[in-house]
């Protein structure tokens, strides 16, 4: 007997709570062992191109987001992604959704969740780099754990009627960031877009990924002289531009970093020293869609 399977082009809102307090206990039964996260697989396409597969386990559902990066002679790149939610007790698909708001959100997300667990607790400065929906996703998460009295913000194209409520903008990265407590770098830049050398101590500052090979929102000299987390231990240190490159030039090694999302919230890592710039990485996780996901099936 077919079933219809519920199939969703846009994303229903979903307030940030629900999302963060499904993704704090998500990394938490990571940490336990009650959810399984693989490594991330990238199938190369003859003639270029690749489709990037995040899959994950937890509770009694199975999820995997696939993201195909399809090169288009002579024009931009087409990017998607679809998250598919599969029971593991009836093998049955339970949810197909567009992925792009959904990653969207579980990016944002999972950077308030590091902000909320490293940032000094009278963090009161917000610095974003970056002005895209990305960028006011990690405004809006980030605002949802912390009360920040002051938010800069930045890019090279953003005016002040067009900037987010309450929020001033800089004229430049380095003005933004000037005197913040807390720094979310939300760019597609496949180059540092700050200088990390000149942050003091106890400044967080959080990192995403983007589809440029290798990327860095920072110089991967810097991470020697930082506090340095991840999403998770094992796929972010394989996997994020800045750390590959400083491993490979001797300046930092898998072994520094100090802890990734699972250990924070259960206090499985040790905390910042205060005495330098804290620095979280994130490169997408497969057990953030789903853990979003199983959200979508009661909104």
């Amino acid at each position: 007997m077919s079933t219809t399977v519920p199939v969703l082009e846009i994303l229903p809102e979903l307030p940030a709570a629900r999302v963060l307090n499904a993704l704090r206990a998500a990394f938490t039964e990571l940490a336990g062992g009650k959810a399984t996260q693989p490594p991330q697989t990238v199938t190369l396409l003859p003639g270029g191109g690749d489709v990037i597969a995040y899959q994950a386990a937890q509770g009694d559902a199975y999820g995997v987001k696939v993201s195909p990066y399809l090169p288009q002679p002579g024009g931009r790149a087409v990017i998607t992604a679809w998250t598919l939610l599969l029971s593991t007790r009836t093998g049955r698909p339970l949810l197909l959704c567009d992925a792009a708001a959904l990653t969207v959100e579980r990016t944002a997300a999972t950077s308030a969740l590091a902000v909320d667990e490293v940032a000094r607790p009278g963090a009161a400065a917000l610095a974003v780099i970056g002005s895209g929906p990305v960028a006011r996703a990690h405004l809006r998460y980030a605002r949802a754990v912390r009360d920040f009295t002051s938010v800069r913000m930045y890019s090279p194209s953003l005016t002040a009627s067009a900037a987010p409520e309450d929020v001033t903008v800089a004229g430049s990265a380095e003005e933004a960031v000037a005197g913040a407590d807390v720094v979310l770098l939300c760019t597609s830049a496949a180059q540092p877009v700050i200088d990390a050398a000149g942050l003091q101590p106890g400044t967080v500052v959080t990192s995403i990924s983007t589809n440029a090979p290798r990327a860095h929102e920072i110089a991967p000299q810097a991470l020697a002289a930082m506090d340095v987390y991840g999403d998770h231990r094992p796929t972010v240190t394989a996997t994020a531009g800045e750390m590959a490159i400083a491993a490979e030039q001797g300046l930092w090694s898998a072994g520094d970093l100090r802890g990734d999302l699972p250990e924070l919230l259960t206090g499985a890592c040790p905390a910042p020293t205060g005495d330098r710039p804290v620095f979280f990485r994130s490169v997408g996780l497969g057990i953030e869609d789903l853990a979003v996901a199983r959200l979508l099936l009661n909104p």
